[in-house]
């Protein structure tokens, strides 16, 4: 006779506890993109959890570290993870940088967690202090990624030497333009123009690799 497998034997409500945080971050996500950081409460996300306001509490002490937990758990980790990616990649950066957009549109970008970016432009300066903590959280460690990789790339004779951050701005704005993009668009019946994000994507960063790559010269040709 077989040995009970040791998590099926994981009492209900322990394996409910263990959940919890995880369902009051979906919550928090939910709540936050449907009624804004201003108009949500902490009752009300209790409540969409399907707890009371003070278990919330023993999770998360405010409002404000919710909001906290759940962009470091939608937006931040992806970063942690794209920084290992870089660490270990040991191809073309060319290659690691069309792979980094592919993760990004995979884990954010299809995701509802892109709304967290249109959630702070719209309420950044109501919340001046969350919007230091998201530029501290993600912006910043976006940019010293995309800037590693660069010089990366630079180091090893792939691109040419260029303004590290105006490139760095430069690879950022096609991402903006997409979760703005499917923003607008969601709400309408037809799009007059279709867009695919991964291949825009793609296309993108094709027309940055040519603008970073080092000119090769003419091959001669054999008479």
């Amino acid at each position: 006779m077989s040995e009970p497998d040791p998590s099926s034997l994981t009492k209900p409500c322990q394996r409910r506890k263990a959940a919890r945080p995880q369902e009051l971050l979906e919550a928090g996500l939910r709540l936050f993109l449907c009624k804004g950081l201003a108009a949500t409460r902490i009752e009300d996300v209790a409540r969409e959890a399907g707890v009371s306001k003070g278990t919330l509490y023993l999770y998360y002490p405010s409002k404000d570290e919710l909001f906290k937990a759940v962009v470091r758990h939608y937006l931040t980790e992806v970063i942690v993870e794209a920084g290992n990616l870089a660490d270990v990649h040991d191809g073309p950066s060319a290659e690691l940088l069309h792979q980094l957009a592919s993760t990004w549109w995979l884990r954010v970008g299809s995701s509802e967690a892109s709304g967290l970016v249109i959630l702070l432009m719209n309420e950044a300066a109501a919340f001046p202090e969350l919007a230091q903590f998201y530029m501290d959280e993600v912006l910043a460690p976006t940019h010293d990624l995309l800037r590693r990789v660069l010089e990366r790339g630079m180091a090893r004779g792939e691109f040419r030497a260029l303004d590290i951050t105006s490139v760095v701005y430069g690879m950022i704005a096609p991402v903006q333009f997409l979760i703005l993009h499917k923003r607008c668009t969601s709400v309408c019946v037809a799009t007059p123009i279709p867009l695919e994000p991964e291949r825009f994507l793609g296309t993108q960063i094709d027309i940055l690799l040519h603008g970073l790559a080092i000119p090769q010269p003419p091959s001669e040709k054999i008479s």
